[in-house]
Parts: structure tokens; C-alpha cells; sequence
């Protein structure tokens, strides 16, 4: 159970590293473009990128 938390916290630094080393301008863009959305706003993207996740999650653990 720890080494596929551990490996999915790895992929996540790997993805999110390579964003910021390819596309750098875009996380400044981004940035700006969530600093004029609403707090409620920002929350519900939070809580989507979460509810998806957690499915993502639960379909690669499905038997099968």
C-alpha cells in the first residue's frame, strides 16, 4: 500500500515538474487567469480535479 502511494505521489511530481519545465509561461498565465476567478469558483475546480481523481483511482483498482 505504501510503495503505490509513494508511486503515485512520484507521478505527480513528474507530470507537475513537467510543466513547469516545458511550459513555463503557462503556470504564470494560469496564475493570473485563477487570481481573477472567485473563491467559490476556484473551490469547485478543487473539488472536481478531487471527485475525478478519486474515480481515476477507483477504476484502476477495479478487478478486471
Amino acid at each position: 500500500m505504501m510503495t503505490q502511494i509513494i508511486l503515485a505521489f512520484g507521478l505527480v511530481l513528474v507530470i507537475e515538474g513537467l510543466v513547469y519545465a516545458l511550459a513555463p509561461w503557462l503556470v504564470e498565465s494560469l496564475l493570473e487567469t485563477m487570481k481573477e476567478m472567485p473563491l467559490e469558483t476556484r473551490r469547485r475546480i478543487g473539488l472536481v480535479a478531487v471527485a475525478l481523481g478519486v474515480i481515476l483511482v477507483w477504476l484502476a483498482k477495479m478487478p478486471g
